[in-house]
């Protein structure tokens, strides 16, 4: 399938607002690969297809990960926004023949992320999490720091992931700690060092 043809695909499956989401995310992943040197051809990709199982029932979402080995099962213990990632990467295998492992990696991990994530997860995670149409406390700030540091960014972007869970009282999928955490650079005890 060529581009337009997957973003037709993907307007069938979502809403005119997630489909205007996905356009974001999409203009978005190439600026950040542009800045970044990721490749800018598989961002689009994965960006194009990111939400494709967004609008999935759950159902259908679950029984793909109970039948599908390589797709982690603890995921139906946490909040069911992740299991579209994971499905997604599963169905762009399947029916859109998609077998490029980068591409697949970046939407599986988009939303959860996971520790030492490559360029192109990185890239697509953030740009998921900043596209224009997004409206929420900081997200201005968030983008200013994506222009600057791409993975001070994303660490920032997934800590407020994490406050909103604990704010809601939800449990944390283990890959989102890993991530974050493998993002943030320990700071030297300055301190210890200026005695």
């Amino acid at each position: 399938m060529n581009r337009e043809q997957l973003l037709a695909a993907v307007k069938e499956q979502v809403t005119k607002h997630r489909y205007e989401h996905i356009l974001g995310v999409v203009e978005t992943a190439k600026k950040l690969s542009k800045r970044y040197g990721a490749d800018k051809k598989k961002a689009e990709l994965a960006a194009i297809l990111h939400d494709y199982c967004k609008f999935w029932p759950e159902e259908k979402m679950k029984r793909i990960i109970e039948e599908t080995p390589h797709i982690p099962s603890d995921l139906l213990e946490y909040d069911k926004e992740l299991w579209h990632a994971h499905v997604g990467a599963e169905v762009a295998r399947r029916e859109l023949g998609i077998e490029d492992e980068d591409v697949l990696d970046a939407i599986r991990y988009h939303t959860s992320g996971r520790e030492n994530m490559t360029l192109l997860e990185r890239v697509v995670c953030l740009a998921d999490y900043i596209e224009p149409t997004r409206q929420f406390p900081g997200v201005d700030e968030l983008r200013k720091l994506a222009k600057e540091d791409l993975d001070r960014a994303l660490a920032q972007a997934l800590g407020g992931t994490i406050t909103f869970l604990v704010k809601r009282e939800k449990r944390i999928y283990p890959l989102t700690v890993l991530a974050r955490n493998s993002l943030v650079k320990p700071k030297k005890k300055q301190a210890q060092e200026e005695v």
